[in-house]
């Protein structure tokens, strides 16, 4: 099954912003119909585009709704087949990495030398946690040619 295509905006010169979704997503649609995906995916997919589209017709089509559409695409991606676009896992544990490994440790330091405003040391610390794990990921993503040739910027 086709991956069926997005319905071009009228006001995209207008809003930069709108345009970068808008091409972000298309790109993303490219790449997704380079590969196989299986019966089930792609009609999932192509109900997304669907309701993405009447909203285009309906004058109501946005930046943010093009974006929860393309979180959506992505997540659904990654549940089914374990594909991913560029930084994705970087990008994720980025955040977990500072929320998971930088408080608790900007904490601890901050307890233990009895100055809470330690705290703040931790974070940065996290966060280089978080970008060699997610780095990793993507690297691995990579090598089993689960990444897809797009990266998603927020």
């Amino acid at each position: 099954m086709n991956i069926i295509e997005l319905n071009p905006i009228s006001d995209l010169e207008k809003d930069p912003k709108l345009k970068g979704a808008y091409l972000q997503l298309d790109k993303l649609l490219f790449e997704l119909r380079k590969r196989e995906l299986p019966e089930e995916l792609a009609r999932s997919i192509n109900q997304e585009i669907e309701a993405l589209n009447s909203c285009f017709g309906s004058g109501g089509g946005t930046g943010k709704s093009i974006k929860q559409t393309q979180t959506r695409m992505i997540k659904l991606l990654e549940k089914e087949l374990k594909v991913v676009p560029k930084n994705h896992y970087r990008n994720q544990w980025l955040a977990l990495g500072m929320a998971t490994f930088g408080i608790p440790f900007g904490v601890a330091l901050g307890m233990s030398l009895g100055n809470m405003a330690l705290l703040g040391i931790g974070l940065p610390i996290g966060l280089a946690v978080g970008i060699a794990v997610g780095s990793g990921m993507d690297k691995k993503a990579f090598e089993e040619g689960r990444q897809l040739d797009v990266e998603i910027r927020n």
